[in-house]
């Protein structure tokens, strides 16, 4: 990548604004200044302080032609191609060729963002005061040129005309750069003297007033233009790999010609969560998300394809999605849009039904990957088993927290080789880095946690029943009560009984109930809120326990309102259920006295736990 620092006239940035020489690249969002900023912005220029660098990349790279677009204001034919792409300075070159060319009339907003037009026009008279007195004398007017009160039924200011703007002796920044307009305009002033001290001492100055530039050459990379538009752009967004790719893929010369339109990146994507919409767990799936999974499998094809010896990494890193051609987004686009959509049955089979739970959202990316290198065979049982034990192993292990773009290339590259394989293929690194121990259900309290999120899933995956309804909380079930994680032994009567804050709050105390049955449970002792909800559900105390171990947890317990004998039992069930679908060891790191087990507890005064207020019972 190279760049030049040449210094233009802002007289040329405004011809090449209003010629489309200068040009936005399309993944440059909206022009958003209001009035205020705008005003300011002139104040500097007829001051003469300078307002900033402008950053600029040269066309003709065929390898990353973006989809460019006139800067806001500007009408130019649909075939103008641009010289110069605008990566920084949008707002403000928008902003100045809005009130200095054409009608003067800029397309901003209020402090309180409401859309108005304004134009703007300096006080003549004030101006020529001396520079300290430059702000005090330029007018933001409504597009109309006309200053109403009293809602409207009162003119204060009329600058509607020509020969009103001389008559008040405000001159309109629309000629500040006007030529033979602006002559024409002070030539037809009654006060000759004024205006001709105003062109000399305002309006010459300006002429020559000069803005630095940066110019990217041809050379420039995509990655370079995010890397160098993030860096530049602070004050705005963060700009997203979708947006660049939107930019680009518009501008894909072989597309136009074959369909005689550009390609509409935003557009498509829309369609695809047309299609998400069925699934809501789906909502958690984001554009990049779904770009990452094209990604996978695109540079998966490069590399098999590949005979050279060295072939490309398979990769779903930023860099990465920013060479990817059009051509490889319509392989992939509809594999890729089926794939999420397995996963979201995948996911309801495993009992995680909506985006609260959904441990790892971004874990999709490769499960959707794998799924279309699979095909049909990730629906065998044997294939399905492995795809589960890798699913738990990243979700319990907590391995997809960080640094996750490496981990989804060895994901694709390992998880269906050693899925499909009758023999002993290499186990996927995500399994093998699988680890738990099981003190860890003593912190995981909320359900920030990956593994909080996993484990309710296994008990409701166990066959856990509402105590209430004597219902399987399915899919249907689950959102028809309202299921959410609730206290076993009430948060009220933990605190009561000084139980201390890490098995207070841990998920070994909680388990999948519908909003009714928690209602009835209340702060008190479960020997107190058993036979209640046997008297609400018309049910024997036979029933209920039955019901109550479908939940990991035993009766007999809860009804002596025995805490640490429940607690102790629990979570020994717990990491049986953790085992089974990991398929690994939990290490076992809980001491024990006497040859009684007990729990490794922290010290509340470390731990400081606050219940969550949704987790306690009223």
């Amino acid at each position: 990548m190279g760049f030049q620092t040449p210094l233009y006239e802002l007289a040329e940035y405004l011809k090449w604004t209003a010629s489309g020489r200068i040009q936005l690249p399309d993944f440059q969002r909206g022009y958003k200044w209001e009035d205020e900023r705008i005003r300011q912005l002139l104040v500097t220029i007829l001051r003469g302080h300078p307002l900033g660098v402008v950053m600029m990349l040269k066309t003709g790279n065929d390898q990353i032609r973006f989809k460019p677009r006139p800067v806001e204001g500007v009408a130019l034919p649909a075939d103008t191609e641009p010289e110069l792409l605008l990566l920084d300075g949008q707002q403000r070159l928008t902003s100045l060729t809005q009130a200095l060319t054409g009608s003067g009339v800029v397309h901003t907003k209020d402090s309180r963002g409401k859309l108005m037009d304004r134009r703007y026009y300096v006080h003549m008279a004030t101006a020529l005061l001396g520079e300290d007195r430059i702000e005090e004398a330029i007018l933001s007017m409504p597009g109309d040129g006309i200053l109403r009160s009293n809602f409207g039924k009162d003119v204060e200011l009329d600058l509607s005309t020509p020969e009103l703007e001389r008559t008040n002796g405000y001159f309109p920044v629309r000629l500040l750069f006007g030529g033979a307009d602006t002559v024409t305009w002070l030539f037809a002033c009654e006060n000759k003297e004024q205006a001709s001290k105003f062109h000399a001492e305002v309006i010459q100055p300006c002429s020559t007033y000069n803005i630095p530039a940066i110019e990217l050459d041809k050379t420039t990379s995509k990655a370079a233009v995010a890397t160098v538009f993030e860096k530049v752009n602070t004050g705005g967004l963060p700009l997203n790999v979708f947006e660049l790719l939107t930019a680009t893929f518009a501008g894909d010369k072989k597309y136009f010609d074959t369909h005689g339109t550009d390609f509409r990146l935003n557009d498509d994507w829309q369609v695809t969560q047309k299609g998400f919409a069925a699934h809501p767990v789906l909502a958690a799936v984001e554009n990049t998300d779904f770009l990452q999974a094209v990604s996978l499998l695109a540079t998966l094809k490069r590399a098999k394809e590949d005979t050279s010896g060295r072939p490309p990494a398979v990769s779903a890193r930023k860099e990465d999605l920013l060479k990817l051609a059009l051509d490889d987004y319509l392989e992939w686009v509809q594999p890729v849009r089926d794939a999420f959509a397995w996963t979201a049955t995948f996911l309801a089979d495993h009992h995680i039904f909506d985006v609260k739970f959904l441990p790892y959202p971004k874990q999709l990316v490769p499960l959707a990957a794998v799924k279309v290198v699979l095909g049909n065979h990730a629906d065998l049982h044997g294939v399905r088993a492995k795809l589960a034990q890798w699913f738990w192993c990243g979700i319990i292990g907590e391995l997809y927290g960080s640094t996750i773009e490496t981990r989804f290339a060895r994901d694709i590259e390992q998880v269906p080789v050693w899925a499909r394989s009758s023999t002993e293929a290499a186990v996927p690194r995500t399994v093998a880095d699988c680890t738990f121990a099981a003190s860890r259900l003593l912190s995981l309290r909320t359900r920030n946690a990956a593994a909080y999120k996993g484990i309710y899933a296994l008990v409701l995956a166990h066959g856990a029943k509402d105590w209430m309804y004597d219902k399987a909380l399915d899919k249907i079930q689950y959102v028809d009560l309202a299921v959410d994680i609730h206290h076993i032994f009430p948060a009220k009567w933990c605190l009561d009984h000084d139980i201390d804050p890490s098995r207070r709050e841990s998920i070994v105390n909680k388990t999948p109930l519908s909003a009714e049955t928690n209602r009835a449970i209340g702060g008190v002792a479960p020997s107190a809120y058993l036979p209640k909800i046997e008297k609400k559900a018309d049910i024997s105390s036979m029933q209920l326990n039955t019901l109550v171990g479908t939940h990991a947890a035993e009766a007999a317990e809860l009804r002596a309102d025995d805490f640490d004998t429940f607690f102790n039992k629990r979570l020994q069930k717990l990491v049986t259920l953790i085992e089974v679908a990991t398929g690994k060891p939990v290490q076992n790191d809980l001491k024990e006295d006497n040859g009684t087990e007990s729990l490794q507890l922290f010290d509340p005064e470390d731990i400081a736990v606050v219940p969550d207020l949704d987790d306690i019972e009223v």
